[in-house]
């Protein structure tokens, strides 16, 4: 697979009434984020609360994902797990089903204590899926596992075979900066803070996975846009909202928030899964009353309007 291009939409769990996984809204999903132009979608990571699923339902959103994105879109499943057995299981299915890569943070509980160990232990997951491009989820603000990721593709190169690059979700530009040029740009890094893209663009990022670009995708295709045509301060302003719009959600559970956000612009995902909880009926007033003031709705609409004009 080429490198990515474009905007990965880090999706959510969608849950029913219940608290069962609800497989039935994934196409309606995949359906608006190609609407939005995104290039693909992450699924199972963070945001999809795959450390909170089992592993038959990782398997199962899987499959509704790739059915549904029905080659029109990427598909990177997120595989990893504290168990490595486990990881190794749902690449193995991600390869069977079709799916265009893989990707997988360490191990969390019982941590690698060296890039050594961290590398055997992605290429054990790799191996399951040798077909398929892998990316290391580098997210160190979770996982607790810090380390020099130079270094880290250094040996993991040479080890696994069908290393693709990284997820890199983490605010250190100058290293996501040496990770792109390592090699004259061997590796496909994929920057993962939503409310630092235009940095990132602007030491070489072409490719983006995030969360907020699930309900949000227009308004960074528009900051992607203005850069590409010199435009800075154009850029610079559209960012702004965008760091206006993460400051109003991160005063509550980020998660939580992001996920009322959503049913916010019109689309039913259930709550949350435990140990995450959903916004109360005064939070959720407080967040949508913040993000009206700040113009977060309007200036979605704006960018959404302009980019159909233009298409």
């Amino acid at each position: 697979m080429k490198k990515i291009e474009g905007l990965i939409a880090a999706t959510f769990a969608a849950y029913d009434e219940r608290g069962a996984v609800n497989l039935e809204v994934i196409p309606a999903i995949v359906e608006q984020l190609i609407i939005d132009g995104l290039t693909g979608v992450f699924v199972c990571g963070t945001n999809g609360e795959g450390p909170s699923l089992t592993t038959e339902e990782r398997m199962r959103v899987a499959e509704a994902y790739v059915k549904a994105a029905n080659k029109r879109m990427l598909v990177l499943v997120h595989v990893g797990h504290s168990s490595i057995v486990e990881a190794k299981t749902l690449a193995e299915h991600a390869a069977r089903i079709g799916a265009d890569a893989i990707s997988s943070v360490s191990a969390f509980y019982f941590k690698p204590n060296s890039i050594q160990s961290l590398v055997s232990c992605l290429a054990e997951i790799a191996a399951a899926a040798p077909s398929l491009p892998f990316y290391y989820y580098h997210i160190p603000h979770l996982t607790g596992l810090s380390m020099d990721m130079v270094a880290f593709l250094e040996q993991a190169e040479k080890l696994i075979p069908n290393l693709a690059g990284i997820k890199y979700t983490s605010a250190t530009l100058h290293e996501y900066e040496a990770c792109l040029n390592y090699k004259n740009g061997k590796f496909d890094i994929l920057f993962g803070f939503d409310e630092m893209l235009l940095g990132a663009l602007a030491v070489g990022a072409k490719g983006a996975i995030g969360s907020t670009y699930t309900f949000a995708a227009p308004l960074y295709r528009k900051i992607i846009e203005k850069f590409e045509q010199g435009d800075l301060q154009g850029a610079r302003d559209l960012q702004l909202h965008a760091v206006y719009m993460v400051r109003c959600l991160v005063k509550h559970a980020p998660i939580p928030a992001q996920r009322a956000i959503v049913a916010m612009t019109g689309m039913t995902i259930g709550d949350c899964r435990l140990p995450l909880i959903r916004l109360n009926v005064e939070e959720t007033a407080i967040l949508q009353d913040d993000l009206e003031k700040c113009g977060f709705f309007s200036i979605l609409k704006k960018c959404r309007e302009e980019l159909l004009i233009n298409e």
